[in-house]
């Protein structure tokens, strides 16, 4: 038996908040949410369409994860808060905007720091025609949702947003943007630097530089 959890608007969406199964060997979660379809036809467009992410175990898991009997599974919708602030995306985003929501956060605001990362049209004596953006999907999230937990807990800061975009990034466009406010000026600085350098540290977001000679992985971080 392996139980599943359905929370916010997927639980609205489908009407249901906890459906047990019995399964008779290790399954996908893929291969579950094809299983509940037969009872709830509209299950697996519900969680692609909220852009939800799953739980195994209390631990962030994909669609390939394998699950046992006696598991627990949980389909999150996006979270308040820190998921807001937090993204992985294909599409551009405005920077204006991006401040504008750090900025409604809290009253006590006094300087907001903001570092944009763009697409550059050479590097290390190439000339870059494209850049190509990989990430490894629930990971990459969750590193980016801890470093600013983290950022927000060693630096007196009020609030901090991280966006960065994945796939192909057309030269002048954007990358990343950090946004990171507090009280006073020193602070935002301190934790937005912080920020983008533990970013390109830990986060399993990989470069690939597409030049005339040929599409060349950039492993070292400056």
């Amino acid at each position: 038996m392996i139980t599943i959890k359905f929370f916010a608007t997927i639980k609205q969406k489908i009407g249901r908040e906890l459906i047990e199964i019995t399964i008779d060997q290790p399954m996908s979660i893929g291969s579950v949410i094809k299983t509940l379809e037969s009872d709830i036809p509209e299950i697996g467009k519900t969680i692609a369409d909220t852009r939800s992410l799953v739980a195994v175990n209390h631990e962030f898991a994909t669609t390939d994860t394998i699950v046992k009997d006696g598991d627990e599974i949980a389909f999150i919708p996006p979270m308040s808060g820190g998921a807001q602030l937090v993204r992985i995306q294909e599409k551009d985003f405005s920077v204006e905007e991006e401040v504008d929501k750090v900025k409604k956060t809290s009253t006590k605001i006094g300087g907001i720091v903001t570092f944009l990362g763009t697409a550059r049209e050479f590097s290390r004596g190439r000339k870059i025609n494209q850049i190509d953006f990989e990430h490894y999907p629930v990971m990459a999230e969750k590193k980016l949702e801890e470093i600013r937990s983290q950022a927000l807990k060693d630096y007196d800061v009020i609030e901090v947003s991280i966006v960065h975009r994945v796939g192909q990034i057309a030269i002048g466009d954007n990358i990343v943007l950090i946004v990171s406010a507090a009280e006073h000026r020193t602070d935002a600085f301190k934790a937005c630097q912080w920020c983008i350098d533990t970013l390109k540290e830990i986060t399993p977001i990989w470069k690939k530089e597409v030049t005339d000679t040929g599409d060349i992985w950039v492993e070292e971080h400056p």
